[in-house]
Parts: structure tokens; sequence; C-alpha cells
């Protein structure tokens, strides 16, 4: 029975499990790594004139693998300057792991970090009770805004600490992707959790439209191998199928109806392309960059 699904974010060891297969089937972090590499050197190039430092907040950096790369982009843009690195990350597990990984990283020298191990909004509720407004040259909120209850009010909020020439930059799925077909189709059908909204980044321009802020957007072009979701009974496939619909254990809960027309719907063109006999999800992202 479809009342017995519930969120995958409810298991947080098969999240975890599904979420790992999911980078390793799909280009996600090679996409943004080639934003980073070919795009950021040209949106950050006014950020740091005339600094002695330069104040960088990563909104739900998790483990830290995209936010090394943006720092070396920084630092090649501005050699020997000081970077203030804070990091906003609610789970205990990413900071640990993100620590690991700038131990293990050379030339950080110049580079102070700080965590704080809590959500954007109580980071928001805190400031806002030590009366601190620090301002950052660069915000940056990277695949973390499904997680977030007032979206407007949150970019807002993060908007209002840009410096003059700062850049506040989002990535999340493109209004474009697969992703946001099947959260549009059947997300009233799956599993509803306060902890995560399905939106992509057609719901973000629209809600910057409204607010009235300037921004450019990037497309980046992604896939995802969903191949293993069609051969019944295959342990990687339903962890894959588990990630697409936000559902732990779908394959065994979901309605046999359900079932079929997801399975169908991942089929479709608008969804998925089929190539060499596999199945390639469309997984693109958009980046966008917001003017203070």
């Amino acid at each position: 029975m479809a009342s017995s699904m519930r969120s995958l974010l409810s298991d947080h060891s098969r999240y975890v499990e599904s979420f790992r297969l999911f980078l390793e089937n799909s280009t996600e972090h090679q996409c943004m790594l080639e934003f980073v590499e070919k795009k950021l050197p040209g949106i950050i190039s006014s950020i740091g004139i005339g600094k002695s430092a330069i104040n960088i907040l990563s909104v739900g950096g998790g483990s830290g693998e995209i936010d090394l790369q943006i720092l070396s982009k920084v630092q090649a843009k501005y050699p020997g300057v000081t970077i203030n690195n804070e990091v906003i990350e609610p789970s205990g597990e990413q900071i640990l792991s993100y620590k690991e990984r700038v131990a293990k990283t050379p030339n950080l020298e110049n580079i102070k970090f700080t965590w704080h191990k809590e959500t954007s909004s109580e980071y928001k509720s805190q400031m806002n009770e030590k009366k601190e407004f620090k301002k950052w040259d660069f915000i940056h909120m990277i695949q973390m805004l499904y997680y977030v209850k007032d979206i407007p009010a949150t970019i807002q909020y993060f908007h209002s600490l840009l410096e003059a020439k700062a850049k506040l930059l989002i990535i999340l799925v493109s209004g474009t992707s697969g992703w946001a077909r099947l959260w549009k189709k059947y997300g009233p059908r799956l599993p509803l959790n306060d902890l995560c909204l399905y939106v992509s980044s057609a719901d973000i321009k629209e809600q910057l439209n409204t607010i009235g802020l300037k921004y450019q957007v990037y497309e980046l072009p992604s896939t995802m191998d969903i191949t293993n979701c069609f051969i019944k009974g295959n342990k990687e496939g339903e962890l894959l199928m588990d990630f697409l619909t936000e559902t732990c254990y779908f394959s065994k809960t979901a309605s046999l109806d359900l079932k079929n027309e997801i399975m169908e719907e991942l089929k479709k063109p608008e969804c998925s392309e089929e190539k060499d006999g596999k199945v390639f999800f469309n997984n693109n992202l958009s980046a966008i960059v917001i003017e203070p």
C-alpha cells in the first residue's frame, strides 16, 4: 500500500547509501567542477579588489569537496590574500569529512576555516539575536535550498549580507531537468516530508523576479545512469529509485500503479535518453549568480 511509503530522509543510512550511488552514477560533481573551472573565475573577478581579506560564506557546505575547488579559484585570483571561509552545515558527519579533507589538502595556509554546526535558519536567528550583520564577499548555496522552509526569506537574508562587489551563487536542479518534471507530476503522490521541498531553478527564478533581484543563469548539463532501475530486483537500481523518488524502499512500498507510472515516465524523452543500451536521466543543474 502507498500509505506505508515514507521519506528517504527518515532513514539516514539508506539516504547516505543512495546518495553515494547517485554521485557514482551521475556527472553531478563533474558538471559543478567544470563550472567552477570555466565560469567561476569571471564571476569572482571583482569580489576581492583592494581587500586585505576576503570573506566567504558556504551555506550547506557538506563535506567541502566543491568548497575547496571554489577556494582554489579565489586563491588563484587573489594570491596571498587572507581568506576567511565560514561554513554553515547542520550535519556533524559532514563537518568531520570536511575537516579531514582540509587536513589532506595542501596550500591552504592563507585560509582560515570556521564551521557552524547549524541550519541556515538557526544561523540567521543567532546572528539576529547577537545583532551581528557581518558582510561577505562571496556567499554560495549549493544543492541546499530543498531543505529550507522559507526560500524567498532565506535568499533575501543572505543577499542582505553581500558587500558592494560581492556575489551570491545558488546551484540546484534545473527547471529543464528530469527532476523538475518528476516532482511536478508525482510530488503529491510521494511521501511528503517537512525536511525536503521539490524546488527547481524555475521556481527560484520566479521568486527572484518577484523580489526584484538581478541575476544571471548558467545551465550545467548533467546525466545519471539509471539503467539498473529497470532491472527487476537489482539492488543498485532500487537504491537509485529511492533517491529519484525521495522514498525509502520505493520498490517495496509503492503501489503497483505508481511504480509502473513512474517507470514509464522515467523512459520518456523529457526525463531521460537512451544511448548504447543504457538509460541516462536528465540531471541538469542551474547555477544562478545574484548581484548585490
